[in-house]
């Protein structure tokens, strides 16, 4: 399949139903350095999905170069749907996209690209691949703070369901739960929170001899499914 004309058209369609306005709003908003068209989130998300619709015939290879011909402008609107048809097609994509997929999330650089592709695409994948836990092992030691997100968000999918990798995680948290870089501790917080709403007895015998010392920002998160009497305990520990 050649992806080009249909990479085109896509721009086009995100083009055509941006907002200038938005568009200046949401860089600043997001301290972005892409070019962007001003597209809704919801607007994009439709896109995608009719591409998947419109092409059922739409195979790992093709998936991957319709990515990566998105991607390849520095268009955040582009990029964000680039993430959206992996996720709307992650079942598709195996070990050997990580690589593409580490690359995307290095180059990201904003929450907004970063999360989706960590949380929706790394995650199911890691799920459906236990033998990638060394690689988040390697990205929770990175340099580079979203990186190390990542290596937190790609275990979400699982914890949230009730099941996955509460040891690993407690690993990567125990490593960063003194990091200084609100969107690491958001991430903490935004994990344990969503594990808590299925497991609240774990995550609160987890938090509570590390409540001193973890941040405000992810006891705020991680104690909001918890009961009064855990969020007290907790809260009262720090």
């Amino acid at each position: 399949m050649d992806v080009g004309p249909l990479a085109e058209k896509i721009d086009d369609e995100l083009r055509a139903a941006g907002s200038p306005e938005r568009a200046v709003r949401e860089k600043a908003y997001l301290k972005s350095t892409l070019d962007h068209y001003g597209t809704t989130m919801p607007l994009m998300t439709s896109i995608a999905k009719a591409v998947r619709r419109e092409h059922p015939e739409l195979d790992h290879d093709d998936l991957v170069a319709l990515g990566v011909t998105l991607w390849s402008r520095p268009v955040h609107e582009r990029r964000m749907t680039a993430a959206a048809l992996f996720e709307l097609n992650s079942q598709l994509l195996d070990t050997e996209d990580v690589p593409l997929l580490e690359r995307w999330l290095r180059e990201s650089r904003t929450w907004a690209l970063v999360d989706g592709i960590a949380a929706s695409v790394v995650g199911p994948l890691v799920e459906r691949r236990p033998e990638l836990g060394p690689v988040l092992d390697r990205w929770a030691s990175d340099n580079d703070f979203w990186i190390r997100r990542s290596a937190l968000l790609g275990l979400l999918p699982g914890l949230r369901q009730g099941a996955g990798d509460f040891e690993r995680f407690s690993r990567y948290a125990d490593l960063m739960l003194n990091d200084k870089e609100f969107f690491i501790r958001k991430a903490i917080g935004w994990v344990l929170r969503d594990t808590a709403r299925k497991r609240p007895g774990m995550v609160f015998e987890w938090l509570l001899p590390r409540a001193e010392r973890a941040s405000g920002v992810t006891l705020r998160e991680a104690v909001k499914p918890l009961s009064a009497e855990q969020r007290t305990a907790v809260l009262a520990a720090r």
